[in-house]
């Protein structure tokens, strides 16, 4: 196997390395103006062994509980999102208030929480412009509406209606 490209389609996986019958590599057919290579000890074709992917760790899933804490957060910048994604995963309630932030930052905190909410399967709603409730998938939350047909009553509304 003279040629570099197909070595290196074969190391990396790319394409199989053509063995004979004993399963030694079979050299590739050779113009005769090219000298013959050295003749090197003939070694058995070793694969090496398959290293598994990492293994997902069981979700972990939170016991309802008795609602006994409400997390409210004033965040002033972004790195405070590390705060309410503790306290979401652990199936605390969180109110945002993002006041005190300017716009393009509470544009990635609001980002940041729906991605949040839906990995582990919560709500986010808007209560007023800038307050938001963060409510884990066991906490039921109604705004003394009954939501209209078709609609969810979520921060995240579908484009028809």
């Amino acid at each position: 196997m003279g040629n570099p490209l197909k070595k290196t389609m074969v190391f990396l996986g790319l394409a199989e390395e053509e063995l004979d019958e004993q399963g030694n590599p079979v050299e590739p057919v050779r113009a005769e103006s090219e000298p013959a290579p050295a003749p090197a000890a003939a070694k058995p074709a070793q694969r090496a062994p398959v290293t598994p992917l990492r293994k997902v760790a069981p979700v972990r899933q939170v016991m309802p509980q008795a609602m006994n804490e409400i997390l409210t957060v004033h965040p002033t910048e972004y790195r405070d999102a590390a705060t309410v994604a503790e306290s979401f995963r652990e199936g605390v309630p969180v109110i945002l208030n993002l006041s005190r932030m300017n716009e393009a930052e509470a544009k990635r905190l609001i980002d940041f929480a729906s991605g949040l909410t839906m990995g582990l399967s919560g709500r986010i709603e808007r209560v007023t412009s800038k307050v938001f409730l963060l409510s884990p998938e066991h906490i039921a939350t109604s705004n003394g509406e009954a939501p209209k047909q078709g609609e969810s009553g979520s921060f995240f509304v579908s484009a028809t209606a």
